[in-house]
């Protein structure tokens, strides 16, 4: 497979497609089969293409997974470190969040749980502070 960057010259329009080969290309071409999907024109050309080039080394892929892994990892302790010490309240954050903060009620540990970023947004517009962690599931790897 190739793809190519066609232009009408029509309307202008500029756009991709792909082709089994070069050969198939000129077939099509000639037969008057290639033709801009914005005006139906078949006065459609191959423009040059930039290649697509990956600077990708395997030594960096290993270093990057290696950094993803020891990211991972310290999220994990987060987790750790949350779980042990705080009152997981699930979709309930939001509600307790707030009946915390309005009711002055003093509790033994701090929460986590769910909510949706604007439920964040909200609580940070009444002054409420929050805090926004990755979480990572225990069955994922």
């Amino acid at each position: 497979m190739i793809k190519y960057k066609l232009s009408c010259k029509n309307c202008l329009l500029s756009f991709d497609s792909w082709f089994s080969s070069s050969k198939e290309y000129e077939k099509l071409k000639k037969i008057k089969y290639i033709s801009c999907h914005n005006c139906n024109s078949t006065r459609v050309n191959k423009s040059l293409m930039t290649p697509n080039l990956s600077n990708s080394k395997k030594g960096e892929e290993i270093k990057n997974h290696k950094k993803f892994n020891k990211v991972k990892n310290k999220i994990k302790q987060y987790q750790k470190f949350i779980k042990n010490n705080f009152e997981y309240v699930g979709d309930n954050f939001t509600y307790e969040a707030r009946s915390i903060h309005y009711n002055k009620v003093k509790t033994k540990k701090g929460i986590y749980g769910n909510a949706t970023l604007s439920d964040i947004e909200e609580l940070k517009d009444e002054g409420i502070e929050t805090e926004t962690i990755p979480w990572i599931k225990e069955n994922e790897n």
